[in-house]
């Protein structure tokens, strides 16, 4: 096991990105234990603690620009100089977009998708929180026109999130997504009476498409079937947050 997924692309050297997963951290049941939200009930002290020890861990340049998300359409850009983020501060946003080498981008998810995004020449970086709200809001197109790259210059990867099996919705969600991408009919399955199991990954991939995105990586993991790794709020409710995290080295 390991407290640390790697983004699986082909991004430049001096670009580095994964997610973290839920061991070894300083939180205590049922945030158990490297919980990096300061939104969710957790001790101050664990999370400020939890994200003293990710800096360490991973030698980030810095703070990571934490946000406080709204599932909204919204992406910000991170710029040099700002202020740190205590554990319960954040910056109104569902993404963070950045050039300067040295700033951080992250998301916090337990369910909902990472997605990151960079360009081949590693000149600019995102990460982006998306649920079906954000993606039905076009969160992602947000994202990708951030960059001056077209998008076919363009990686994405698909973080640890919960996958079709076990996203069960309503007739709401179904009838929202499917007006806007009425040609995925796989990544809505039927369930029970008035329910079926929407994939996130599937309608992130065919918004990717249609703009352009076709260098797609997924991690293929799910955050509510592996306890023993992620945090899951449909599977637990009161629980941490995971930080997918993309920042670029001091110098290529």
């Amino acid at each position: 096991m390991t407290d640390w997924v790697p983004a699986g692309w082909p991004a430049p050297a001096h670009v580095h990105a994964g997610t973290t997963t839920r061991l070894n951290g300083a939180s205590r049941d049922p945030f158990d234990s490297f919980n990096l939200a300061g939104h969710v009930g957790d001790r101050p002290e664990a999370v400020a603690g939890n994200r003293w020890q990710l800096r360490a861990r991973l030698n980030l340049p810095v703070e990571p620009a934490w946000l406080q998300q709204q599932h909204s359409s919204r992406v910000i850009r991170v710029k040099q100089n700002r202020p740190a983020a205590g554990a319960s501060a954040g910056i109104p946003a569902d993404g963070a977009y950045a050039e300067a080498p040295g700033e951080v981008c992250a998301v916090l998810t337990a369910d909902c998708v990472p997605l990151l995004l960079c360009d081949t020449a590693g000149t600019g970086i995102a990460a982006l929180h998306i649920g079906w709200r954000g993606l039905c809001g076009r969160v992602i197109n947000s994202g990708v026109s951030m960059f001056d790259a077209a998008p076919r210059d363009l990686l994405a990867w698909i973080g640890p999130h919960i996958r079709q099996e076990n996203y069960e919705v309503g007739a709401d969600v179904v009838s929202a997504c499917a007006s806007i991408w009425p040609e995925t009919r796989a990544a809505i399955r039927p369930g029970r009476p008035d329910h079926w199991y929407l994939d996130l990954a599937g309608l992130m991939k065919a918004e990717l498409q249609q703009l352009g995105v076709t260098q797609v990586y997924d991690c293929n993991q799910c955050t509510y079937a592996h306890k023993d790794l992620f945090y899951s709020y449909r599977r637990d409710g009161v629980t941490g947050r995971m930080a997918t995290l993309i920042w670029k080295a001091s110098s290529p």
